[in-house]
């Protein structure tokens, strides 16, 4: 089992990544054959090539995050955090609660995010 500082230190790495960047270092986070599901409910994506392809929206943007809550247990992590990003004119943000599982590697091998259009505000 992988110990909770690794994966506490496992989830700051995820959100130094989504805030600057780039896709393949977010995707080098994951295990090979990792799934994500961003928002729960849409379609699983599996493998870091297609985790990569996702997250390159986030390439050239200006993103903000911080950690607002973490809890690990066992192999598992669940953490609320906001994101910020800025688009022409206007500042996304959200804060979704994401569910991470981990290998004995702290790498990540589930992600699914907890959030609805709903959860968006716009400033």
């Amino acid at each position: 089992m992988t110990a909770a500082q690794d994966i506490r230190s496992a989830v700051a790495r995820y959100l130094d990544a989504v805030a600057t960047g780039p896709a393949a270092d977010i995707a080098d986070l994951y295990a090979d054959g990792a799934t994500l599901e961003d928002p729960v409910g849409s379609a699983q994506i599996v493998d870091r090539a297609a985790i990569r392809d996702f997250y390159s929206a986030l390439d050239n943007a200006t993103v903000k995050t911080e950690l607002l809550a973490l809890r690990v247990a066992g192999n598992s992590a669940a953490f609320h955090f906001r994101v910020s990003t800025e688009m022409p004119g206007q500042t996304v943000t959200i804060e979704p609660i994401d569910v991470m599982t981990f290998d004995d590697q702290a790498r990540i091998t589930s992600m699914r995010a907890f959030w609805s259009p709903d959860d968006i505000t716009l400033g």
